[in-house]
């Protein structure tokens, strides 16, 4: 970028004006010492050194892959342009190809072919396979760019080196054997260019020459043993012993709902346990010999597979910086998804970051992604010697260091200017005094005791909205003390770097830049003015859409997209409503009480009140446990009523009640299923006498069934399980298939965490007040939340004989 486009640099922290590139610190020596090395340079224009190569080029759908795929079809008419991607279930590569291009940023080129198919057609060549799984490669190669890869930070090991490691080999296994001939003899010399890190480096200090990494590890034996971990872990992980902790943890959460649900959430904690356990071995791994993280340590071990299997070819190894946001191209601010510094941005302007752990005076080295594409494709222009790997940093912290004192400002500036709307209300912009780790590690284990105690005292509370609202700030609580954790952990390091990576190389490259080239391919990261970058660039780039989102979140409340306004059907649809909860405030101990109680004389009202309070507590035990028992412990006091007179009393003395009871938004809702011409159903686990009431507002109603002796008299036994839990599933899928509905555009509304199968098992569940666990898996399974409050005069009236 040429430096008249912000001809006013302001460095953030106050320091004088920019000006012109500049080496600071230990980064001046180190880079003055290697002076003596001069890299191979351009000769030209790009468009006419690259014009009529083929470059291969991997990860394409990447964030970088991506806008170099742009920059090749733009600026690079004459340029071939091969992609390798892998096909992703049915999609194949040239569906997923297709796909990319029909981005905002390639509408231009997509307009001038005629379409993406075209495009891709006219100007894109898809290879489709996988690393490992690499095909033969085109034997006309010129180029190879790999920048594919797991670019996360904590990955499983295993997943690391199979794609960072093995991957990388097996790539130059297809590239080496693409340009040789039968016999194995190469007879074409391609330039591969392999896009790293600069992290690389690892756990080093002070300046980082563009140069070949010391250290003695051997890449094969720690691939090997990388591989073998997963088996070991997955074996571990079928133990008796892990298998059972793993069931009881599911059981507490999920017991209620049934056997296969527990099951099911007994084999998720499994999986996720083998995968915590892999990234532990990573982390632990990659630090033991020096490295930061799994990513830079598998990624310097792709470096080194790099150097051993290339001795006849023309490499280059670009390592980037911290990665953000475009500065120009293919505009202002382009990014696709949240990179290592937008988490910390989108937390601060929440005002869910008071402080962070990270040395001030620390750098944040930063890189516009357009800069590191262009730097890219003018290495891939050079003409490197062969058997010589040319190493270049695409990085701002040797020559324009930002540090984090000075993103902290920057970002204050920003927010206190333009705050963030939360909940309607603007987020105050905090004020960090960077106090270093230990106070942080301090604060964040005493609020995660805090919290732990939070959720125990949570579980004993009754349901009620503040029960709800407690249970979403824990909640919140929690998110943050995990984002918090995790960039204390994984980031730590980061957060007090005093690496300076030199970059002699990349700056004699943009050097050597052809002025038609400078201003669309430059890449000079001493020109950037932090200022402008992060105020007008950056910053707003991550925060707009986010923003947009969160008020739109605000307008829309708590109702998400489950809760639809109800068209007629022309295929049949059911709409499926729990009782006790969600249509009707009560539960089956007050239902029996109403039906007992009046009939009886005051003292012995007194004594079935007694014997019912004295079991209260062997039935919320009973209920914690096993809905369907508390239910027949219940419904075993009916023994001896008859059933002809116990309808007689709910069809006179307790209609006006119970109806008095409903919900006034669940007669809505009901009314408008029906106008939509859906199958109305009632799904209880109540017993039958107590929906006579209701019974007219539902085209099917299933209930519990009191068993009777021939005289009609109640037996205190049930003629079937009652309908709960996932015995409530298998009837809808039952009905559904009898009767040729789908399930995937029917409704269930339901209050309980025990409800939850049949929720799952249609498209359109909505949660009614619920209860803590099913309001925990409504938003995380992102279904509707709604309330339907019947009024607390209502609640506490009782029928009088």
């Amino acid at each position: 970028m040429s430096t008249d486009q912000h001809p006013t640099k302001q460095h953030p922290t106050g320091e004088p004006p920019t000006g012109q590139p500049r080496r600071q610190g230990p980064a001046a020596t180190f880079g003055d010492y290697h002076a003596a090395h001069v890299p191979p340079l351009l000769t030209g224009r790009l468009r006419d050194l690259l014009g009529g190569q083929k470059i291969v080029l991997t990860g394409v759908t990447g964030f970088i892959g991506e806008q170099i795929l742009w920059k090749i079809l733009t600026e690079l008419p004459e340029t071939k342009v091969s992609v390798l991607v892998r096909r992703k279930g049915s999609v194949t590569a040239r569906d997923r190809v297709v796909g990319l291009v029909k981005k905002k940023v390639f509408a231009a080129l997509t307009e001038q072919a005629g379409g993406p198919q075209e495009l891709v057609d006219q100007r894109i060549e898809v290879i489709e396979g996988d690393l490992p799984g690499v095909p033969p490669l085109p034997r006309d190669i010129d180029v190879l760019i790999h920048c594919a890869g797991d670019v996360s930070f904590d990955p499983p090991i295993d997943e690391a080196f199979k794609t960072n490691v093995v991957g990388t080999k097996a790539l130059l296994t297809a590239l080496i054997e693409a340009c040789s001939d039968a016999d194995g003899t190469l007879v074409r010399v391609p330039h591969y260019v392999h896009v790293s890190t600069a992290y690389t480096a690892g756990r080093r200090r002070g300046a980082i020459p563009e140069e070949a990494h010391q250290h003695g590890v051997d890449y094969n034996a720690e691939t090997e043993h990388a591989l073998s971990l997963k088996q070991y872990i997955e074996t571990q992980s079928r133990t008796a012993e892990q298998l059972t902790a793993l069931r009881h943890e599911a059981e507490r959460q999920h017991q209620q709902a049934g056997y296969l649900t527990t099951a099911a959430d007994t084999e998720r904690r499994r999986a996720e346990w083998v995968k915590g356990k892999l990234v532990e071995a990573g982390t632990e791994r990659a630090r033991s010999l020096g490295w930061t993280d799994v990513y830079t340590f598998a990624k310097a071990m792709g470096e080194r597979v790099v150097a051993d299997m290339t001795g006849q070819l023309k490499v280059s190894i670009v390592r980037p910086a911290i990665v953000e946001s475009s500065i120009l191209d293919p505009y202002p601010g382009w990014i696709e998804g949240f990179k290592m510094a937008d988490p910390i941005i989108l937390a601060y302007a929440r005002g869910e970051l008071p402080e962070f752990p990270a040395s001030p005076d620390a750098v944040i080295d930063i890189v516009p992604c357009d800069h590191v594409v262009n730097a890219i494709l003018a290495v891939a222009a050079t003409e490197p010697e062969v058997g010589r790997p040319e190493y270049y940093h695409s990085n701002s912290g040797a020559r324009n260091p930002l540090t984090f004192r000075g993103v902290h400002e920057l970002c204050r500036e920003y927010f206190t200017a333009t705050p963030f709307i939360r909940n309607g209300e603007p987020v105050p912009a905090a004020t960090w005094h960077f106090p270093g780790a230990a106070p942080i590690e301090k604060y964040l284990s005493l609020s995660e005791k805090a919290h732990a105690v939070g959720e125990r005292l949570l579980s004993f509370a009754p349901r009620s909205g503040r029960t709800r609202q407690a249970a979403l700030a824990l909640d919140k609580q929690a998110e943050q003390l995990k984002f918090f954790r995790k960039y204390f952990s994984l980031y730590g390091e980061y957060l007090q770097s005093e690496l300076h990576f030199v970059d002699d190389s990349t700056l004699a490259l943009h050097e050597s830049l052809h002025p038609d080239d400078v201003e669309h391919f430059g890449f000079d990261t001493g020109e950037l003015d932090w200022r402008h970058y992060m105020l007008e660039v950056h910053i707003p780039a991550i925060i707009t859409p986010v923003q947009r989102l969160e008020l739109a979140r605000s307008k829309r409340g708590d109702r998400a997209s489950t809760y639809k306004a109800l068209k007629p059907s022309s295929a049949p649809v059911l709409a499926v409503f729990d009782l006790d909860g969600t249509v009707m405030a009560t539960n089956v101990v007050e239902t029996y009480l109403w039906a007992t109680l009046p009939d009886l004389p005051v003292v012995d009202q007194l004594k079935e009140v007694a014997q019912v309070a004295s079991r209260l507590p062997g039935y919320l035990t009973s209920l914690r446990k096993d809905r369907g028992n508390f239910l027949r412990q219940v419904y075993r006091r009916y023994a001896g009523m008859e059933l002809a007179e116990l309808e007689r009393i709910v069809d006179t003395r307790m209609k006006p009640f119970i109806l008095d009871r409903l919900a006034q938004d669940a007669l809505t809702r009901i009314r408008e299923h029906r106008d939509a011409g859906h199958t109305t159903v009632l799904l209880t686990g109540a017993v039958r006498p107590f929906t006579r009431p209701i019974a007219d507002l539902f085209d099917v109603v299933v209930a519990a069934e009191l068993s009777t002796d021939e005289a009609g008299v109640c037996t205190g036994y049930l003629d079937g399980p009652p309908m709960v839990g996932e015995t409530r599933s298998a009837w809808l899928r039952q009905y559904a298939t009898l009767h040729g509905i789908d399930l995937a555009k029917s409704y269930a509304y339901a209050d309980s965490h025990v409800d939850l199968p049949m929720l799952t098992a249609v498209g359109n569940p909505v949660v009614v007040s619920p209860d803590v666990g099913l309001l925990r898996a409504a938003k995380q399974n992102g279904w509707s939340v709604v309330d339907w409050p019947v009024s607390a005069e209502r609640r506490r009236f009782l029928p009088q004989g």
